[in-house]
């Protein structure tokens, strides 16, 4: 049993930590409150190869182990967690594309989507469909050799970027069960009646965009739908959603990671009563606290990584890192609130950002309550063991 980085990936957290430093811990607060784009940021992550992560080597790609790909979401989201939205949903989209899509699509997309020429996202949530994906409205009606595709998406990263958008849609809305009816089409971004309407105001989250898209019409080619086969839409998106929530807990832990950095620095540089408030037992007791659960966050997003890399289905293990991790990101950025007193409630300091964006790691990428549900029909049903 081995709990280390073996030396590329120690290598390469190191090379992504010194990036983080330089380029998004200085600005994070400023651009965050302006509502500025990090443009700059983004230029360096394609420099850095990042949106070619979860594409392989072949299509030009990083073609990254999976704890790797947890590394760069850990510390991109220690300098600023709404940046690593910009890379998570882009990744995860490649990953469904370099597992399910047809050879032409691969070869079309990937090279570009490798270097950040290309930038996607993946459109699924609805303003009447969340989590329940099967709920879906979006529907692509067949018309010769196209589908014609009308419906509303809600809460899409990247929607402004992404070309092209993977949107999973109902290519046959009478399918009992509704899965089967369930397709995914690559909808580039200048199609006629594609439009992004509106960007969604935040509590956090905030450097990337989240947005409205209506589909109106949209006349897309059949050669555009994910891996040439209706009816897999749900499970390319699922199985895809696995490296989305191993992203969600490996933030969650870049979130704990900053939390702890914060609140260790001002528990040893603000005094009060004539000593360091470090040296009181209440903070020690909360900073130990903030310790333990991001260690134990770290170690289980890293072992759910692990087993993915060990070619196992994990959605049982990624579903329970990213439960557990995102728990332990809001407790730990409230106990770094409290270290800081009334200065945690001011944007001067890092922590109050912690707080606004650890509440959405335990809604994305499917809610905690959902997953426990998940976990616990895999459990009962011996597709997973807890031993």
């Amino acid at each position: 049993m081995d709990f280390q980085l073996n030396d590329e990936q120690r290598l390469f957290r190191d090379t992504l930590r010194a990036f983080v430093d330089k380029e998004i811990v200085p600005v994070a607060r400023e651009w965050e409150q302006s509502g500025r784009y990090p443009t700059e940021i983004v230029e360096g992550m394609k420099q850095l190869g990042l949106f070619g992560l979860a594409v392989p080597e072949e299509f030009g790609g990083l073609g990254a182990d999976t704890v790797s790909f947890a590394l760069a979401f850990e510390e991109i989201s220690r300098g600023w967690m709404g940046i690593a939205g910009i890379l998570g949903s882009h990744s995860v989209s490649c990953f469904m594309l370099a597992r399910h899509g047809t050879e032409e699509q691969k070869a079309r997309y990937l090279p570009d989507l490798a270097t950040g020429t290309r930038r996607t996202g993946i459109a699924l949530t609805e303003p009447g469909a969340g989590t329940d994906l099967q709920g879906i409205r979006t529907t692509a009606r067949r018309d010769g050799d196209s589908y014609v595709v009308d419906g509303t998406k809600m809460w899409i990263t990247n929607a402004r970027h992404a070309d092209p958008l993977p949107v999973l849609v109902k290519t046959d809305p009478s399918a009992s069960p509704a899965h089967k009816g369930m397709s995914i089409l690559l909808i580039e971004a200048d199609s006629p009646g594609f439009e992004v309407t509106q960007d969604i105001g935040k509590l956090g989250y905030k450097g990337t965009e989240s947005c409205e898209v209506v589909l109106t019409d949209v006349r897309v080619p059949e050669s555009q739908l994910l891996g040439g086969v209706e009816g897999r839409g749900l499970q390319q998106a699922l199985s895809s959603l696995e490296t989305g929530r191993i992203n969600i807990a490996a933030r969650s832990v870049g979130i704990a990671q900053r939390a702890y950095d914060e609140s260790l620095n001002y528990a040893r540089e603000r005094t009060a009563f004539g000593q360091a408030i470090g040296e009181f037992q209440a903070v020690q007791l909360r900073l130990a606290e903030i310790a333990i659960r991001l260690q134990s966050a770290r170690l289980m997003t890293y072992w759910a990584a692990s087993r993915m890399d060990d070619g196992v289905r994990m959605d049982t293990e990624s579903g329970m890192a990213k439960i557990f991790a995102s728990e332990q990101a809001l407790a730990c950025a409230t106990d770094a609130m409290r270290i800081h007193g009334g200065y945690g409630y001011s944007t001067e300091f890092e922590v109050e950002r912690l707080y606004r964006d650890a509440p959405l790691m335990s809604i994305g990428e499917g809610t905690n309550d959902v997953l426990r549900g998940v976990v616990a029909k895999a459990l009962l049903g011996g597709k997973a063991t807890i031993r």
